[in-house]
């Protein structure tokens, strides 16, 4: 979750079904409603020259795992930063269950986010506290929950992911993969409306980054989670995911199901789906030409004098 946000003390979180094993309970995805959660309309933001999202507009539907998939550099990781309110849009509408963070003051955007559950690519867990200590910090900085009820929330969500038993360990003791199923403890703790991961399935072996994917959709269904998942593994994420929108040169090159995106026929989507070396997502960062850089020495830096061999 968003760990590192203070303030007055929150409600106690509801011990819900995700206590119980993830495999339990998983409801027809009828019942779930479709209408949008979150909402972007025409996003621009950038830094300084450099514009990373221009006129961006894209929903992430209420109850449904949206993945957000594009080249790096495309705005992925931005897009979820937008959302917490963590930087703000030069231009354009931010809505969280259709208020606007872009205009929030600071008691808003504290309400907004304690509805809100990060977990960060690396899973960003305290290095000098224990597994259950980890899972523990939200509830002991954000509500006032006897250290009783506290215990019994963390075993049910440490349950949750398979690692109740891991609860004494240090975060050095454990496995990336087990690190990242105990953030994913943590980032649930509170009980959020909306989940962000940001890169769950990076540096996983096949093993870890199957358990990770089925516990996404599967605490996503158990929970009535909304959840945001930005990924560049394409197999895995598509599995998983509802919906899919693919970013691309500051804009929506496509979204749908996986199947519609998949046969989304836009060179730049199939050249991201395939892994293709070649279209049009250049292999060189954007510069003068190689025959204007080589032929031309002074094109290529101040030099120091010395002369090269």
């Amino acid at each position: 979750m968003f760990i590192s946000w203070g303030g007055e003390q929150a409600a106690a979180p509801v011990c819900t079904i995700a206590a119980l094993p993830a495999n339990i309970y998983r409801p027809h995805h009828s019942m779930i409603p479709t209408a949008s959660f979150v909402e972007l309309r025409n996003v621009t933001f950038g830094y300084g020259e450099r514009v990373i999202l221009r006129d961006l507009s894209l929903q992430v539907p209420r109850g449904k795992v949206t993945a957000l998939m594009g080249a790096s550099g495309g705005g992925k990781t931005t897009v979820l930063r937008l959302i917490g309110g963590q930087q703000h849009a030069q231009q354009g509408q931010v809505l969280f269950d259709g208020k606007d963070v872009t205009t929030m003051d600071a008691a808003g955007l504290y309400a907004a986010r304690r509805r809100m559950g990060m977990l960060f690519q690396f899973g960003a867990l305290f290095t000098d506290m224990s597994v259950f200590d980890n899972v523990a910090f939200p509830l002991r900085e954000h509500t006032d929950l006897p250290d009783e009820l506290v215990r019994d929330i963390v075993l049910m969500k440490l349950h949750a992911v398979g690692l109740r038993g891991a609860r004494d360990l240090m975060p050095s003791e454990i496995s990336g993969g087990m690190a990242r199923r105990v953030a994913l403890a943590r980032a649930i703790a509170l009980d959020p409306e909306l989940i962000m991961y940001d890169e769950p399935f990076a540096g996983l072996d096949p093993i870890s980054l199957g358990t990770a994917a089925q516990l996404i959709r599967e605490l996503n269904d158990a929970m009535g989670l909304t959840s945001i998942l930005v990924s560049h593994d394409v197999e895995e994420t598509f599995h998983v995911a509802d919906h899919v929108v693919i970013l691309g040169n500051g804009g929506v090159a496509a979204q749908g199901s996986p199947d519609e995106v998949r046969a989304n026929p836009d060179p730049l989507v199939q050249q991201f789906i395939h892994a293709r070396a070649t279209g049009p997502v250049p292999f060189h960062y954007p510069g003068v030409s190689a025959e204007e850089d080589f032929g031309n020495p002074a094109s290529s830096g101040k030099s120091n004098g010395r002369r090269h061999a």
